[in-house]
């Protein structure tokens, strides 16, 4: 018998941090969902983005809210806009870029834990808005390629132009 028990995260609840230039929020963690996932909604501007990466251990879906994001998964191009989801398998490379000014995204992430890797090389949001980009605050980066190998992630090459 699981101990998952339900819950509600309103809108303006959840754990927030400030990643790399976007806000992330999370609406359910793998400590509420016993493990199966984890979901956020992310939200940044135009340009920002990940680089080509891949995830041994968990399958993603991005769910576009407002805005545009271009996502990579396996050589195939996505144009996502607004009501569109995408599918990132687990063992596929992939990357992302936000091509609207801004965007606001759902990320779904299952099983759960690498939710753990945002919390460890971002910082918790101060307000729930887009962080000014300043470069001087992104951590070290090849910091951030050993974090992710922990959680079972390999970064396989830079950001998509």
């Amino acid at each position: 018998m699981s101990d998952t028990k339900p819950f509600l995260c309103g809108p303006q609840q959840g754990r927030a941090i400030w990643h790399f230039g976007s806000l992330v929020v999370f609406r359910a963690t793998g400590e509420d969902t016993d493990g199966q996932y984890w979901l956020a909604e992310m939200s940044c501007n135009r340009g920002y983005g990940s680089p080509v990466h891949v995830h041994s251990r968990e399958d993603e879906l991005f769910h576009i809210l407002e805005g545009e994001m271009s996502i990579e998964v396996g050589g195939q191009l996505f144009n996502a806009t607004a009501g569109s989801s995408v599918f990132l398998p687990r063992n596929i490379p992939h990357s992302y870029k936000a091509e609207s000014d801004t965007v606001r995204t759902l990320v779904l992430g299952t099983p759960a834990g690498y939710e753990n890797w945002f919390v460890e090389t971002g910082t918790p949001a101060e307000r729930l808005e887009i962080p000014a980009f300043d470069p001087s605050t992104f951590p070290d980066f090849g910091d951030v390629i050993a974090s992710t190998q922990k959680y079972g992630g390999q970064v396989l090459g830079p950001p998509r132009d």
